[in-house]
């Protein structure tokens, strides 16, 4: 009887892909034609970000922005931005799950279409193929975690969720 209490608890718990879009991109290359015939090794900055929205009860805008910049010395060779998103309805969850459900299953599904969007802009700039390397979310949620915990355990002298005195 137990048993079917937890499936009952267990299935309550829903995630749903509603939609996934590119919300805005941008690219540019500031310097055209002359970068084509810059020397030098490129250098390779990439920034992640991510937002989310709550849009309607249970229903989350995720926004993982992925920006890369490819710079000669301090000439800006091109920079990439894509900002992909997706609409998610999640229900049944306790708060704690729902953050690492919006914090890292949802960019692991938004990813590779933002590595698509960057490898094709890259691409129709004229330049080398670019091949964005996979993203371990749930390294980048524990670590954002920590730095939580950190910082409000510093600001009021009180342990963060989990933490020790």
């Amino acid at each position: 009887m137990a048993e079917q209490n937890n499936g009952a608890a267990a299935e309550q718990a829903q995630f749903i892909i509603q939609r996934i879009y590119v919300k805005d991109v941008s690219f540019e290359v500031p310097g055209a034609p002359q970068v084509f015939s810059e020397a030098g090794q490129p250098q390779l900055d990439l920034n992640l970000n991510q937002k989310v929205a709550r849009v309607a009860d249970g229903l989350f805008e995720v926004v993982l922005g992925v920006t890369l910049t490819c710079k000669v010395g301090e000439k800006t060779i091109y920079l990439a931005e894509v900002a992909q998103a997706g609409l998610f309805q999640l229900s049944g969850f306790d708060d704690r799950t729902l953050d690492m459900m919006l914090g890292t299953y949802c960019p692991n599904v938004l990813f590779p279409y933002a590595r698509q969007q960057v490898g094709e802009l890259v691409a129709a700039g004229g330049f080398p193929p670019f091949y964005l390397q996979p993203i371990n979310f749930e390294a980048l949620y524990a670590e954002g975690l920590r730095r939580r915990a950190a910082q409000a355990q510093q600001g009021d002298g009180v342990p963060a969720e989990g933490g020790q005195a």
